[in-house]
């Protein structure tokens, strides 16, 4: 699979929130998780509260929309849903996880 067929994953993120590290956090999962399944994981600043996380241009997270952040679980299932639907992610895919971090 070339680079170009790959999965795009983009953490939007407000500056002005301080959530680079949050949204840093987040790439990292991915890659730790998805390695080299990814073409890329990119980080776009922004401002205005915004936290948004789109994987091949469909919106898998909205803070907004959702009333807070997801957590590593839940990303990973959400980013799993559109690449691999049938993919097993382990401990990850444990029932009794939290779907969001109120934060």
């Amino acid at each position: 699979m070339s680079l170009l067929q790959k999965p795009r994953i983009v953490i939007s993120y407000c500056t002005q929130c301080q959530w680079l590290l949050r949204a840093g956090w987040m790439a990292q999962e991915l890659l730790s998780t998805f390695g080299t399944d990814l073409g890329e994981v990119t980080l776009v600043p922004g401002t205005g509260g915004s936290f948004t996380i789109s994987c091949n241009d469909v919106l898998v997270w909205d803070r907004k929309r959702e009333g807070g952040f997801p957590d590593a679980a839940k990303l990973k299932q959400l980013v799993r849903d559109v690449i691999d639907p049938d993919r097993d992610l382990g401990h990850s895919d444990r029932k009794g996880h939290r779907t969001r971090d109120p934060a």
